[in-house]
């Protein structure tokens, strides 16, 4: 929407407000003819008014969100066997290395015993095959044996070597697979439940143990509306983004800002969003996996607009509009386009101007035209632009 066009469409809905009220008022006035015979000219209405500096405010968009692990790695064991023991808390937090589970290591070190056996009867074979070559080298120089009586005992050793080889492989293999008794957590997380009771007999590579879900960093997934989207300037990237809040359930801040790690390149042609991921380092592990946010984009910064808090905003069938106070101090209704909220602020794109002062308070009993007798905020009340105590808060008055 141009300047130009905005103004025009406020002017237009000035006059309609303005009408509207008179009408209304004309018709109290009619029904209380007889209350208010004899009585002067109404008093000054005291009303507690704001005066208007222009602001910069950020170009941002909120979502629904919700977090998820980083990593949610599920915990299966690489060996099968009997589930001797837990070795942790379930939901307490477990380091990368940590063991979680024992698995009956008696078949496993059997297995690499024997496979030690093997590899020391290889060893023994290499040492014979060995001596025996490096013996018949010595005949065949002095033509006492033929060639292929020490072709023989060569190829003899080459093979006893292989097996040598192939024995080595297997005790390393037995030691891994007697390592693997010991279930330990590949990453540091929350632990999750324990799905296998002890004395349960677990597939290697198929019974799920349990799972670990990495909460830093954190990742957040949400979406934004195309028209979301358009307020934005365009489709969402890890480059135009400056920063990600959150604002947790009870309504308060997350402490610190994340940054955008994936960015749909379409739009979903079902929901009309783009799906969009950040991440967040929550070192202090206050956001779990599962929990609903809100997600505020910001892409940049508005300059030139105004904060009015909510309580000043009214609505009728034609739009939104504030009372603000004119040099006689009487009320004059100013139609405005807003923006977004922030905090307890409407952003006025259009319709007011630097140094106007609105009114905050006692808006019900307001009429166009009627006096006022504006002051500022009580000191002792004051709060900054937007944060007033409520009043006639979120009044919504309804015109004909």
């Amino acid at each position: 929407m141009n300047s130009v066009h905005a103004n025009a469409m406020v002017m237009n809905f000035g006059k309609k407000v303005v009408l509207a009220m008179m009408v209304v008022v004309t018709l109290v006035s009619c029904g209380k003819e007889g209350q208010q015979a004899g009585q002067g000219e109404a008093q000054a209405l005291p009303v507690t008014v704001v005066e208007l500096q222009p602001a910069t405010v950020p170009i941002s968009a909120e979502a629904v969100a919700q977090t998820e692990g980083a990593r949610e790695v599920e915990i299966r064991p690489r060996v099968g066997g009997i589930l001797l023991k837990r070795l942790y808390e379930e939901g307490a937090p477990v380091k990368e290395g940590q063991v979680l589970f024992q698995i009956d290591p008696e078949p496993y070190q059997i297995a690499l015993e024997q496979a030690k056996a093997q590899l020391a009867q290889a060893q023994a074979k290499v040492a014979q095959t060995k001596r025996e070559a490096e013996r018949l080298k010595g005949l065949l120089e002095s033509n006492s044996i033929s060639h292929r009586e020490y072709d023989n005992a060569v190829s003899d050793d080459d093979v006893a070597k292989a097996s040598l080889l192939q024995a080595q492989a297997t005790v390393r293999e037995a030691e891994l697979n007697l390592s693997y008794t010991k279930v330990t957590a590949p990453v540091s997380g929350i632990s999750g439940r324990f799905q296998f009771s002890e004395g349960a007999l677990v597939s290697a590579n198929e019974s799920l143990l349990t799972t670990v879900v990495q909460l830093s960093p954190i990742w957040v997934r949400f979406s934004l509306s195309d028209n979301d989207i358009q307020q934005l300037g365009g489709p969402v990237t890890e480059k135009t983004v400056k920063k990600i809040t959150l604002k947790l359930p009870d309504g308060s801040e997350y402490n610190e800002a994340g940054k955008l790690n994936f960015a749909a390149s379409q739009i979903d042609p079902a929901l009309g969003t783009q799906q969009l991921r950040a991440t967040f380092a929550n070192a202090d592990k206050k956001l779990l996996p599962g929990q609903f946010v809100r997600a505020k984009v910001v892409v940049g910064e508005r300059e030139g607009v105004f904060l009015v808090p909510q309580s000043a905003v009214m609505n009728s069938q034609q739009g939104r509009f504030v009372y603000v106070v004119d040099e006689n101090n009487h009320a004059v209704v100013r139609p405005v386009v807003t923006g977004d909220w922030i905090g307890r602020d409407w952003v006025i794109l259009n319709g007011l101007n630097a140094g106007e002062k609105v009114v905050v308070d006692n808006l019900i009993k307001i009429r166009p035209g009627a006096p006022l007798q504006p002051h500022p905020p009580a000191e002792e009340a004051a709060l900054p632009q937007g944060g007033q105590q409520k009043s006639a808060a979120n009044i919504s008055r309804t015109l004909a």
